[in-house]
């Protein structure tokens, strides 16, 4: 008996040391972060923090806010597919005025715009406004939370690109994420008749989900084209030269849409749209106006947080940006949420952090290389 008391002792001392190391651990690496995060907050000015919040916050407030609006334009009356598509672009004026004050009080030289580098503009135009009139389609027939989680497929679509043209590596947390988003996908597709609105059908639900799918592809392409543009014709990546390149792309987005809508004659159309309208012709335009600030509000911000901090932060706000846009539709629309569409959310989030920790290896062992080693010489 006192030898059991004895073993019993032993292990509850074992018990709680091994407790209290485990709390002097936690303790440990809590100290050893904030550290880390306070040496990296004193390393910046504090106008670059504020910047670089401003800019997360555009990309997690104004993207889902467009795509919101997107959907509320069809709900509400609305029935083109060009003027949605022509709304995306209609923003480009805003990168420009910013480029402005760049050009003007910073001394900064504007990029020579050469025969190549317009001719891979206006063909970046041209698949943008294709890209934009797909999505259009898209956001015509499917919810808006279906709509945002199957645009997150762009990112398979950006790796595969990556890989073909760029010849950016792979690692198995990337491919991983491609097949874990994949998955989500199928399973949306599997479930597709429990999200369906009543006043769309069968049909028109499978061309929403295509139509998605395709321009998911389209923008994945659009991506590695332009990293292919700065790397073969412009030679150099800095936040003034995205901005110049996302101002000349949207401009000839702009004026291909523009030929769309005045053939068919949507323009004319506007007028009636506006009259029947749900909420009346101030609401319509009002949800026009606001679309078009927001997405371009939105690629600003994802512009600013590429380059002010990295592709690694940029991934993750777009990672939460996907479940904010679902959760908003479901409780500003009441989008219907089905217990499989709350697994596709939830494998999509994974697929996410999957590809953020690939891209994080491949940054981290990029910059192991590229480090000086330390001189073996005493």
């Amino acid at each position: 008996m006192l030898e059991s008391g004895r073993k019993l002792k032993d292990s509850e001392e074992t018990t709680e040391a091994a407790s209290s190391k485990g709390h002097m651990f936690s303790r440990h690496h809590l100290s050893k972060f904030r550290s880390m995060a306070w040496e990296a907050y004193k390393k910046k000015p504090i106008s670059y923090w504020i910047l670089l919040v401003l800019s997360g916050g555009a990309m997690l407030v104004a993207f889902p806010a467009s795509s919101l609006l997107s959907r509320v334009y069809y709900a509400d009356g609305g029935k083109s597919k060009w003027i949605i598509s022509w709304v995306a672009a209609a923003g480009w004026p805003l990168p420009a005025l910013l480029l402005v004050p760049m050009y003007l009080f910073w001394k900064i030289t504007p990029t020579p715009l050469t025969w190549k580098l317009f001719v891979s503009y206006v063909f970046l135009g041209f698949l943008s406004a294709a890209d934009n009139l797909m999505y259009a389609w898209a956001y015509a027939y499917l919810p808006a939370s279906t709509a945002s989680l199957l645009a997150s497929s762009s990112l398979v679509f950006s790796v595969l690109f990556g890989y073909l043209i760029v010849k950016n590596k792979l690692n198995s947390s990337m491919i991983n994420a491609v097949v874990i988003i994949t998955a989500a996908m199928a399973i949306i597709a599997l479930d597709s008749k429990s999200d369906r609105y009543s006043n769309i059908s069968d049909s028109q639900y499978t061309m929403g989900f295509i139509w998605d799918i395709l321009g998911s592809a389209l923008h994945g392409l659009i991506f590695a084209l332009s990293e292919l543009i700065f790397i073969k014709l412009v030679g150099r990546i800095s936040f003034h030269v995205v901005l110049e390149q996302q101002v000349m792309v949207s401009l000839f987005a702009f004026l291909f849409t523009t030929i769309g809508v005045i053939i068919n004659n949507d323009f004319q159309g506007m007028k009636s749209e506006a009259r029947s309208f749900n909420h009346g012709e101030t609401a319509y335009y009002m949800v026009l106006i606001w679309s078009a600030v927001t997405f371009q509000l939105g690629v600003l911000g994802a512009t600013a947080v590429l380059y002010l901090a990295s592709t690694v932060l940029a991934g993750v706000l777009n990672a939460i940006r996907v479940p904010l846009t679902s959760i908003a539709a479901v409780v500003l629309l009441s989008d219907p949420m089905s217990g499989f569409k709350i697994l596709a959310l939830i494998i999509t989030f994974w697929g996410f952090g999957s590809y953020i920790f690939g891209n994080y290896s491949l940054s981290k062992a990029s910059t192991d290389e590229v480090s000086p080693k330390p001189s073996e010489e005493p």
